[in-house]
């Protein structure tokens, strides 16, 4: 995994190691959830990518494996359920884990992520639906 960074980022260091220049170097085609998270998967795929806990003391431990799978199968789900490249669709998950599978899971289909809080009134949602063209919630 180390060096996935350079094949998108052209860095330039001092002789003390700071950083003097850095320029990137995205290709038009570049996917978040494919070019970074299924590339850290195949290169390190236990390697723990995210740990959830919540105030009841829960704790979740996903690799980066996990996150791929789980993300790909949102991302199915979704187009299953119609969501496309450019559709813009609100998550509402009150810091649940899912959160992180269904965002990467929207890089990967080319859709966009609107993140909103549980606490939005219903008025709110509806408000924000209508507004930014939301294709689903």
């Amino acid at each position: 995994m180390q060096g996935l960074n350079l094949k998108y980022v052209n860095e330039k260091y001092d002789e003390n190691g700071v950083l003097t220049e850095y320029s990137l170097n995205i290709p038009d085609n570049f996917n978040f959830g494919f070019d970074i998270v299924d590339e850290m998967a195949r290169l390190e795929p236990e390697k723990t990518a995210m740990v959830w806990c919540n105030e009841q003391g829960e704790e979740r431990v996903f690799s980066f494996a996990d996150i791929k799978k789980y993300s790909n199968k949102t991302a199915n789900f979704l187009k299953k359920a119609g969501i496309k490249k450019g559709d813009i669709v609100m998550l509402v998950l009150k810091r649940h884990y899912e959160f992180w599978f269904s965002i990467i899971a929207l890089h990967k289909i080319g859709a966009v992520a609107l993140p909103a809080t549980a606490q939005l009134t219903a008025k709110d949602l509806e408000y924000r639906f209508n507004f930014a063209g939301v294709k689903g919630i």
